[in-house]
């Protein structure tokens, strides 16, 4: 009696799930006939029937160039018909893309990112006054946010000058300045630590509780 049952480990691969297996089945069938005429009569009415399915392919342009493109898929590229479009061919379908170039970039501080080398190699370019140290003191500024971003320990003002003098190659020299990056940025992530002890403290107090 068992072998009677129909399982989907049992029947043919399904090409385009998303038209289901009936639809496939018509494929077939459409396949089947042997009258041009008459076959593209069954043709023309499958397509009829994978719009009703999915009609939101109603608000894609050429949307009826789609069907006709997902009746060939559905078939294999096997049918034979007169479909109102060119009929795709099946190594469009199977070439692999190539594969897209990834760039490759040497990061030199991984929590700085590489927008922060650029930042700091257009300063080097500026002309020595005020707007280039402006610039200098944003870009200590920002490096300083970034490290505390990405590292939970707190940093001191030496550190960021050392580095950024590193990825200036020494033509950037910063001293004798406050940052102000960090009081911010320090006490919200104190806050935050603060916040969630609590809320495990509070989260086992209820566990005991119950």
């Amino acid at each position: 009696m068992l072998k009677d049952l129909d399982y989907n480990t049992q029947r043919g691969y399904l090409r385009m799930p998303e038209y289901g297996r009936n639809v496939q089945r018509m494929v077939e069938y459409c396949m089947s006939v042997s009258d041009r005429e008459e076959r593209n009569k069954v043709a023309r009415a499958i397509i009829l029937v994978m719009g009703q399915l999915n009609p939101h392919l109603r608000d894609v342009e050429d949307y009826r160039h789609k069907l006709w493109s997902h009746l060939f898929i559905i078939s294999d590229f096997q049918l034979d018909v007169d479909s109102p479009y060119p009929k795709p061919q099946k190594e469009d379908f199977t070439e692999k893309p190539e594969p897209l170039s990834y760039p490759r970039k040497n990061i030199k501080f991984g929590h700085y990112g590489k927008n922060i080398e650029l930042l700091i190699k257009k300063a080097t370019e500026f002309d020595e006054g005020p707007e280039k140290q402006a610039l200098i003191l944003a870009i200590a500024n920002l490096m300083k946010r970034h490290y505390l971003t990405w590292n939970r320990d707190t940093v001191t003002d030496e550190i960021i000058f050392d580095q950024l003098s590193q990825l200036s190659d020494g033509a950037i020299k910063l001293q004798n300045v406050t940052l102000t990056a960090t009081a911010g940025s320090n006490e919200n992530n104190q806050r935050q630590h603060n916040n969630k002890k609590r809320w495990k403290h509070n989260k086992n107090r209820n566990k005991k509780r119950y």
